[in-house]
């Protein structure tokens, strides 16, 4: 990527619309773009931050193009930090492939996927973490995402980082200090202080680290898989939590012969739904087959629906998959409770945890279990947190990298290492945060995280 010339791309979605915007960036976007378009009103084209209707006109043939809106944005207060131009037409992608090509042929580069953000970084206008929560912005599926994520882009992580940062740094300097102008070791009573900053940045981002193992759920969502013997009502569970008919119910038993996927969200929070086939000894060979994926989904799913017919005994069936589905990924629901009930949870054998009460005919209980289903994913994370939350595994190796290296770093300072060893280790965790926000990372590192992005961001 050049951040010397100038830049467009089609910046709106795919697609037909009421608008669509070709965005330019670069020292020569207003000149590329005033040699197409053609003003309806005298007004100064270079006044930035104004609206001008006009005209895109093809320069070779004179034929209008579409009636558009330009709007120029100056360096650099604008996105880029650089000039840009946007050009807002008729959402048409015909008419909208025509301006971008007008664009390119009076010396405009198409840009490279992420490009407009990836000169927003290398300009300073954000840094490496509100970039990569652009993305995330754009890629939400649930409001819950989007509020992240937007909380992400406003810069709280940055923020919660820079008091850490700048803690280490006076370690650092401290240390490197003692190093340069002392001959004998630092006092005790420094060397606590010191011990005592170091540990506080330490339990500041392990709280940070933590939050990951609920934020890369919500990024990427889970898998929740459906279980139960034939007729507990595996399906009506599948359909109410997805609010559509979706699997077919009826009264016969293993009605459901193979695994029935479906995406959607509990709690803002993307799940991919898998109804399972009922799960019983048999000797059906297409049933068994069924089975069979029925517990590799068991296996491969976040969390496991175990769902029980709280109108009948407990069967053998009932029994095997309790001591078959782990009690560490398993929520268990006693179904049918619209119906007189033939047992209890105080009487199902090894019940770690609480069991959730639900008729998926009424739709009794569901609050509660999509509650328990999104605490056990969230663990203490609570659905208004005032924190941050890691959601990007870079991210996430990146505070695990300096929280070992302050680690090592404290231990070797307790042991009476020598000085320049432990700045070693201090160094390192610096430049690990540094990952975060873009300030230590390579150029093919950056190449890499900005190739995930749309072209016309």
């Amino acid at each position: 990527m050049f951040s010397d010339d100038t830049i467009a791309a089609i910046s709106t979605a795919p697609g037909r619309g009421g608008i669509g915007v070709v965005r330019l960036s670069g020292p020569a976007s207003l000149e590329t773009a005033t040699s197409i378009f053609h003003a309806k009103s005298q007004a100064q084209l270079d006044q930035p931050s104004r609206a001008h209707l006009g005209r895109v006109i093809d320069p070779a043939t004179s034929e209008i193009v579409d009636e558009v809106i330009l709007t120029f944005f100056k360096s650099p207060h604008s996105y880029t930090g650089e000039d840009v131009v946007e050009i807002s037409c008729h959402g048409s992608p015909i008419i909208l492939a025509r301006v971008l090509q007008l664009a390119i042929d009076r010396g405009a580069r198409i840009a490279e996927p992420g490009e407009f953000t990836f000169r927003a970084f290398l300009n300073k206008r954000i840094d490496l973490a509100q970039a990569q929560a652009v993305r995330d912005v754009i890629n939400a599926q649930t409001q819950y995402q989007a509020r992240v994520a937007t909380r992400q882009l406003e810069g709280e992580l940055s923020i919660r980082l820079t008091p850490l940062k700048d803690t280490l740094v006076e370690v650092i300097v401290h240390l490197e200090s003692s190093v340069e102008f002392v001959e004998e070791d630092i006092s005790p009573q420094t060397a606590s202080l010191l011990l005592t900053k170091l540990q506080l940045v330490i339990d500041a981002l392990s709280a940070i680290a933590d939050s990951f193992s609920f934020g890369r759920y919500l990024k990427e969502g889970f898998d929740l898989a459906i279980v139960g013997r034939p007729n507990v009502g595996k399906s009506s569970v599948f359909n109410r939590l997805i609010g559509t008919d979706r699997a077919i119910v009826t009264e016969l038993p293993g009605t459901t012969r193979d695994a029935l996927y479906e995406s959607t969200s509990i709690s803002g929070v993307p799940v991919r739904l898998i109804d399972t086939a009922g799960i019983r000894e048999t000797t059906d060979l297409v049933e068994s087959i069924g089975i069979s994926r029925s517990r590799t989904a068991i296996a491969d799913a976040d969390i496991s629906l175990l769902v029980l017919d709280a109108s009948e005994p407990l069967t053998g069936d009932d029994i095997r998959l309790l001591n078959h589905v782990s009690q560490e990924r398993r929520i268990i629901a006693l179904n049918k409770t619209d119906l007189p009930a033939r047992f209890d949870a105080a009487s199902i054998p090894a019940v770690d945890g609480e069991v959730i009460s639900i008729s998926a005919l009424t739709g009794d209980g569901f609050d509660l279990l999509t509650g328990k289903i999104f605490e056990r994913l969230s663990g203490d994370a609570a659905t208004e947190r005032d924190d941050i939350m890691l959601t990007d595994a870079r991210q996430h190796a990146a505070v695990r990298n300096a929280i070992e290296q302050l680690r090592d770093a404290s231990e070797r300072m307790r042991s009476g290492e020598l000085e320049e060893i432990v700045l070693l280790k201090l160094r390192r965790a610096l430049s690990a945060l540094g990952e975060i926000t873009g300030e230590t990372l390579t150029e093919d590192i950056l190449g890499q995280i900005f190739s995930t992005f749309c072209i016309g961001k």
